[in-house]
C-alpha cells in the first residue's frame, strides 16, 4: 500500500481565487463516483483512487500542473494516500484541500451534483440567454403521427441511441450535426428536431444548428427521452438509423462557413500544423483533440492527438480536461467539427485552438493511442487453468476489482466484486483463503491492487494472467448479476437519464435539478461562460 506522507494544504479560499485568476489548477476528487456525484466543487474532476495510475498521466499530463485533493469514504481521509500516489507518479505540486470538502461547504463554495455538470450548467444557460427553441414531446408526438415534414436527430453517442431512441430519429452524434444535416433534410422547409436523454446534447445541438446558419426551424425536444417517457409516449429499442456519411461538397462549403463564423465569434483561435509546438511551452497544459469519429480517429490522425468527439468533448469537458485553464486545440479534416466544438469551448472560458486543413499525409498516427500509464507491478500470477483447478480444490478467493457494470454482465463462478481503494473492507466480507487471486477485464488493475492487498493480508496474492477476457478466451465458464458484493456499487453513479426502467420520480428530480443551475452558477462566480 502506498505510504501516506505529509502534504501542504491549500484553502478553499486559495482554490476559489485561482479559479477567479483564471490560472491553471486541478482539483481532484478522488472518491468513487457515486459520493462524487452526490455533492462536489463546479470545477472538481473525479479521479477515484482505485484507477489513479491508469488515468493521471493522460488527464493531467503535465507533472508540474498545480493539484489539489481532495475525498473521504466512510470516515477515512482518501486523500493523503492519493497524493502520495500523485507524487509517485512524478507530479511535484500536490497539495490536500484544507478540511476537504466540509470546509468548502462551511467557506461558502458552492456544491453541485450529478457529473459532467459544467457542461450541462452550461447548456442551461445557453438556453436562457438564447431562448434556443424547443418542443414539448406530444408536440413531436403529433408530428410524426401526422406524417409532416420532420427529421430527428439524436445527438448522444450511437449506444446510447441505440439502448433507447425516438421513434423514427436518426443517430447523428452533436459534432456531426453540422456538418450532415443538410444531407438528411436537403429542404429547407423540413422541420429538424434535436435529442437527447435529457436536455444538455438536445440544446447545444439545436444552438449548434441556428448559430451554423442552417436555414431549417430547428427545435430541441425538451427534456428528451426523459420528456418522452413522462408524457407516457413510447420509446424505441434497438434502432440502427445514422447519419449520411457522404456529404455534397456545396452543404460542405456551407457547414464549413457557418462553423468557422460562430467560431471567430467565440473567440476561437487559429494554429498552423508547423506552429503546434509554439503551444506548448513551460507551465501551460495543452490538450490536443481529434473530434472527429474514433473510426476516421483510428484511420489517421495528427500525432499527439486524442480521440475525443466533439459532442462528448462539450458534454464531458470535466472529464477530458480536468486542469481547469489549460490550453484546448482540436482538429478535425473537414473544418467543420472542430471549429463548432471549439465555438462552445471558447464559450464555456476555455483558451481553444483549431489546426488549419493540413493534407491527410500528416495524419500519420494510426490505431488508437496506447494508454499512457505507469509499468504494472512486478506480481505472482496464476493461469486460468491452474485458477479453474484451485477453485475446484478449495481455500481460494477470487477477488474482480472491474468496474461493478462488468463483473454484472460476465464474471468468474464465485468470484467476489471489489472495489480496489477499499480491498480492506472487502475482505472483511469474504472469508479467510490460503489464496487471493485478484483479476479484472485485463488484469492491468488487478496488479496495481495486488500490491494494495499484499499490504492487508499473509496469504499468498496473485494476479489472473490476462484476467477475465483470458478466462472467457480460454472456454471457461462465467456467472452474472450481483452474486457477491464485497462493498457496494458506488463506483458508478446510477444517471437518472440512463436505462429503460427509471422511476418517473427520479426522472422528474432530474430535470428539475437541471432547471436550478442557473441559480447556483450564479452563487458560484467561477465559471466565466459568455454566450454568445
Amino acid at each position: 500500500m502506498t505510504e501516506v506522507q505529509s502534504f501542504p494544504t491549500t484553502t478553499s479560499l486559495a482554490v476559489r481565487q485561482a479559479l477567479l485568476d483564471r490560472t491553471e489548477i486541478a482539483l481532484i476528487d478522488v472518491r468513487e463516483e457515486d459520493p462524487y456525484a452526490q455533492q462536489h466543487p463546479l470545477w472538481a474532476a473525479n479521479f477515484p483512487l482505485s484507477k489513479l495510475e491508469l488515468e493521471a498521466w493522460a488527464r493531467i499530463p503535465r507533472r508540474d500542473t498545480r493539484i489539489v485533493v481532495y475525498g473521504e469514504h466512510d470516515g477515512e481521509d482518501l486523500a493523503p494516500g492519493a497524493a502520495a500516489r500523485l507524487r509517485e507518479l512524478g507530479y511535484t505540486d500536490v497539495s490536500l484541500l484544507d478540511g476537504g470538502l466540509t470546509a468548502w461547504i462551511a467557506a461558502g463554495g458552492e456544491v453541485f451534483r450529478d457529473v459532467n455538470v459544467p457542461s450541462k450548467s452550461f447548456g442551461e444557460l445557453v438556453e436562457a440567454k438564447r431562448h434556443t427553441p424547443s418542443l414539448a414531446a406530444p408536440e413531436v408526438q403529433a408530428l410524426i403521427d401526422g406524417k409532416a415534414d420532420v427529421v430527428i436527430v439524436d445527438a448522444r453517442r450511437f449506444d446510447e441511441y441505440q439502448t433507447m431512441s425516438i421513434p423514427t430519429a436518426t443517430s447523428l452524434p452533436g459534432a456531426e450535426l453540422v456538418l450532415r444535416i443538410r444531407e438528411l433534410a436537403p429542404n429547407p422547409a423540413t422541420q429538424v428536431i434535436v435529442n437527447c436523454a435529457g436536455r444538455t446534447r438536445s440544446i447545444i445541438g439545436t444552438q449548434s444548428l441556428v448559430n451554423a446558419g442552417i436555414p431549417n426551424p430547428v427545435a430541441a425536444l425538451r427534456n428528451g427521452t426523459i420528456g418522452w417517457k413522462l408524457a407516457g409516449q413510447e420509446l424505441d429499442h434497438g434502432a440502427s438509423r445514422v447519419g449520411p456519411v457522404q456529404v455534397d461538397a456545396a452543404n460542405h462549403d456551407k457547414a464549413r462557413e457557418g462553423a468557422r463564423a460562430i467560431a471567430a465569434r467565440a473567440g476561437v483561435r487559429r494554429v498552423g500544423f508547423g506552429e503546434l509546438a509554439s503551444l506548448h511551452v513551460p507551465g501551460r497544459t495543452v490538450y490536443q483533440f481529434d473530434v472527429r469519429t474514433p473510426e476516421e480517429y483510428a484511420a489517421g490522425h495528427l500525432p499527439g492527438f486524442r480521440s475525443a468527439p466533439g459532442g462528448q468533448l462539450v458534454q464531458e469537458t470535466d472529464h477530458q480536461a480536468p486542469v481547469r485553464g489549460a490550453r484546448i486545440v482540436l482538429a478535425d479534416d473537414d473544418g467543420v467539427r472542430a471549429n463548432m466544438s471549439a465555438s462552445w469551448l471558447a464559450q464555456m472560458g476555455w483558451e481553444v485552438y483549431v489546426v488549419d486543413p493540413v493534407g491527410e499525409d500528416k495524419r500519420s498516427e494510426r490505431g488508437l493511442a496506447a494508454a499512457n500509464v505507469p509499468p504494472s507491478p512486478e506480481v505472482a500470477t496464476v493461469s486460468p487453468a491452474t485458477l479453474a483447478a484451485w477453485l475446484k480444490e478449495g481455500d481460494v478467493a477470487v477477488i474482480d476489482v472491474t468496474a461493478s457494470v462488468n463483473y454484472v454482465k460476465r464474471h468468474i463462478p464465485g468470484a467476489w466484486f471489489a472495489i480496489r481503494a477499499q480491498l480492506a473492507q472487502a475482505i472483511k466480507a469474504i472469508r479467510p483463503a490460503k489464496r487471493y487471486v485478484l483479476t479484472c477485464g485485463s488484469s492491468l488493475l488487478a496488479r496495481f491492487a495486488a500490491v494494495d492487498l499484499r499490504a492487508l493480508t499473509s496469504a499468498e496474492v496473485f494476479v489472473l494472467e490476462g484476467g477475465t477476457a483470458a478466462w472467457v478466451e480460454a472456454g471457461l465458464p462465467v456467472e452474472q448479476g450481483e452474486t457477491r458484493l464485497a462493498v457496494p456499487r458506488t463506483d458508478r453513479y446510477r444517471r437518472p437519464y440512463e436505462g429503460t426502467d427509471n422511476a418517473a420520480a427520479a426522472m422528474q428530480a432530474y430535470l428539475d435539478w437541471e432547471f436550478g443551475l442557473i441559480a447556483q452558477l450564479d452563487r458560484d462566480r467561477t465559471h466565466f461562460f459568455e454566450v454568445v
